[in-house]
Formats: structure tokens, sequence, C-alpha cells
């Protein structure tokens, strides 16, 4: 199969007349400056798909739903309660209908690599299924109906606050003990296509004791993420627990390094900040879910400066767009520290920065391969440069415009794998896919 672009983003930079050769689903050559071969694909302008580094599918299906005040001090804690009724009525097959749509809107905004963060283990009483990787299946499912490219992260959850504490009645969906998470994982390996991934992930320190963190890291050679000082009251409690801030306590006592993800990573001190820089370890920062939360802001300055490698994910799915999330990512920075472009060197784009910084934090994070570049996984977005965002827009400012005007419709057609997943804006089975969810969120919320 071959693509032609009249430009395109390459490692180096943007390119001209940008020829795509692709083999078996990955990039076999790439020609710049070059005419295109009889029969191939002509398009605009190309950039690399994107890696979301973290999604709880089943999410999406309680978008909107939280948005009524009920208490004076709502926040994330109260967010969770309602996350737990919700979850408690779903089924496999629902996991399924709901995270595919949500894996449709990814692809559609540029994402072609998801990290499924997946706690959704147990039946509705919280008993095992006889396959300890139903659920798993249900996601594995999803990916192979949409077509995206799947990272999967099994997660252990044992305990419901730091020092091991008895789990609470709303997490029996989400718990294993290690002999338990040890068989779920290597279930959910046997369902896995051939392109995926699989890591692991301790929920969080306040949801496995050391002990148990030590165990799960050690299943895979894969990616390892945790959700770590995303909520102040998570630094208190680890603080009351262990003498030590949750990032503090993973630097000093676990090899945080280019394995490790750090989902969130919110609340950081200076030190911490370096520290985490210094690692190698990725920020996995959900901004769009961060501010509906309230959970606060990311040091991005700092971190970005000290070496920092950061990705995007779409977390709790309330919205998804890839561009949203690098755009909030600046905003936040700029409405915290009252500057103008803030995450980019003197002169250069802050829209190809972060999108720079992203597509490789992410690639590190998901454990493969990113980029228009020999041997990677042929993932390839072309924009629709006939979008009023775009007027104008020279080599230097599409990604600007893009993540800071582009609106609705700035994409026009992602591939997968080599694989065309979206045309025209759209998921090649978006129909289909909607259907099914919507009669699924119509049964279920009735």
């Amino acid at each position: 199969m071959d693509l032609w672009f009249e430009k395109a983003l390459v490692p180096t930079g943007w390119a001209e007349r940008v020829a795509v050769r692709i083999a078996d689903g990955r990039i076999a050559e790439v020609l710049t400056d070059h005419d295109p071969a009889p029969g191939a694909e002509r398009h605009r302008a190309a950039i690399p798909g994107l890696g979301n580094v973290h999604s709880h599918g089943f999410q999406r299906g309680m978008a909107g739903l939280s948005e009524r005040r009920g208490r004076p001090d709502d926040d994330f804690w109260s967010w969770r309660e309602i996350m737990y009724r919700f979850l408690d009525r779903l089924t496999p097959e629902d996991i399924a209908a709901i995270t595919a749509q949500a894996y449709a809107e990814m692809l559609e905004t540029g994402y072609t690599r998801v990290g499924e963060f997946h706690y959704l283990h147990n039946d509705a009483d919280g008993a095992c299924y006889a396959d300890p990787a139903e659920t798993a299946g249900a996601i594995v499912a999803a990916a192979a109906q949409t077509g995206i490219g799947l990272t999967l992260l099994p997660v252990f959850y044992a305990h419901s606050d730091f020092g091991g504490l008895p789990p609470k009645a709303g997490q029996r969906r989400f718990l294993s003990d290690v002999d338990g998470f040890a068989k779920l994982v290597e279930a959910s390996r046997a369902k896995l296509p051939a392109d995926a991934v699989l890591g692991v992930a301790p929920h969080s320190l306040r949801a496995v004791t050391p002990e148990e963190l030590t165990a799960a890291i050690g299943l895979t050679g894969g990616p390892l993420h945790i959700h770590a000082a995303e909520q102040t009251k998570e630094v208190e409690a680890c603080l009351a627990w262990s003498g030590a801030r949750p990032v503090e306590w993973l630097l000093d006592n676990l090899d945080i390094d280019r394995r490790w993800t750090l989902i969130h990573a919110t609340h950081l001190t200076e030190a911490e900040t370096d520290r985490l820089a210094a690692s190698g370890a990725v920020a996995g920062l959900c901004p769009v879910t961060e501010a509906n939360l309230g959970d606060g802001i990311f040091l991005a300055e700092r971190y970005l400066s000290a070496g920092g490698r950061i990705a995007t994910g779409t977390d709790s799915n309330i919205q998804i767009d890839a561009a949203q999330e690098l755009r909030s990512i600046e905003y936040s920075q700029r409405l915290s520290l009252r500057r103008r472009a803030i995450l980019s060197p003197e002169g250069a784009s802050v829209g190809e920065t972060l999108f720079q910084a992203a597509l490789a934090g992410a690639g590190q994070a998901l454990g493969v391969a990113t980029g228009i570049a020999p041997g990677a996984p042929a993932d390839i977005v072309s924009l629709n440069m006939d979008h009023p965002g775009f007027a104008g827009a020279s080599a230097g400012t599409i990604l600007d415009r893009w993540i800071f005007a582009g609106r609705t419709g700035a994409i026009d057609c992602v591939w997968r794998a080599g694989t065309l997943q979206v045309a025209g804006g759209r998921h090649v089975a978006a129909e289909v896919i909607a259907n099914h969810y919507r009669k699924t969120l119509e049964r279920l919320l009735r």
C-alpha cells in the first residue's frame, strides 16, 4: 500500500512531497521530495497518530452524569461514588459497547493506540468470572471492532486506602489477591492480538501494600503504570501512612525508570518534579479529566525544563479529543502563571513542541515505536487542510492551528496499522458502534 502527502511530519521535521510505503501494517519506506507511486492515495498533510496513555473505557458511558452539585464540597471523592453506582450494572457486553464508542472517538481525534487502565474485573457481586479475563476480553473486542492499537494494563487493586485497609463495597468489582491477579494477567495475555502490548498497573499506593506492589510489577516485562498524587487528600494520607508523599515514596522505594508511567502526578513539590524528570519515567497527564474533577495543575513548565517526559490520556473519557488534551496542558499553565506560550523554547511552536513531546512519551509509555518512520506501525493521521482553521497555514503553523484553532472536522483520515479506520472525519463503523452504544445506555440508564 502506498500513501503520498504534500507534506508530512517526519522525525526530522516537516518534509515536502512524502511517499510512504506500507507492508504488513508497518511503514516499510519513507521518501521525501518524491513523486507519488502509481496508484498511491494522495493527501495534503500528515502527522503521526498519537498514543492515549490512560483510559477507563467504560467511564465514557457516565459522561455528563455527575455534573450536578451534590454537596458543598463536591470533589473527586464524591464523583467516585457516582462512578461506583454506574459500574454496578455493567455486563461484559456493556463494557465492550461503551468502550468501542470511546475508541472510535479516539481514532476520530487522532489517537491511534490506547493504554487501557483496566480495573473492572469481577461480576456485579464481586465474584470472579469463570474466565478471569472475561472483561479484558470485552476490551480486546472493542479494540478489534474499532481497529485501535491496544496496550492492555490490567490493574491490581486490593485495598481501600494506605496501610492495607479493607476494601469498600463499591470496589468489589476491582479486587484481586496476588495469586488471582497473576492468573488474570496470564489469561489476559492469551486474548491479545499480535500487535497488542501487555503491561500491569498497580492502581495506586492506597490500593496496594508495598509487598503486593513488588509482586505485581514482576508479572510482565512490559509497561508499568500507576496513579500517583492526583489528589491533595491522597498526598496527605500517604504522608500520614509513610512520612513521604506518593511520588517521593515511589522514587525512594522502587527503581522508577523508563518502564514507568505515573498518571496525573498533579501534586508534586519542586524537588519531586525534578527527581521524576531525571528518572526517565513518563508523566501521564489527563488535563481534561483533571479539570473536570477539580484535581489541580501539573508543574509542566518546571518538569519539561528539567527534561521530563510527558504523554496525554483521556482518563474518564468525559470528552475525547487529542488536540484538546494538548491545548489544556498549555492553557492550564497560562492560567496558573499568567503568561503565554509557556511550554516551548523561545521562538518555537508551542503546538509542535507539545505534540512531539506527547508522541515520544506515549510511545515509551505504551511500549511501541512512533512516528512516520520505517519500522514504526503505520499509524498516520491526515489533516483536512480545507478546514477553515488551516486557512493560510504553513508547515510551521499547522500543529498550532490544529491544537489551538482546529475545532471539529480538522482531521480527515486515520490509518491504524495501515488500515483506514477514519474517512472524512468519521470512523468507518461509526454508525454501527454508536447505535449499539445508544441502545446500551438507554437500557442502563432508564
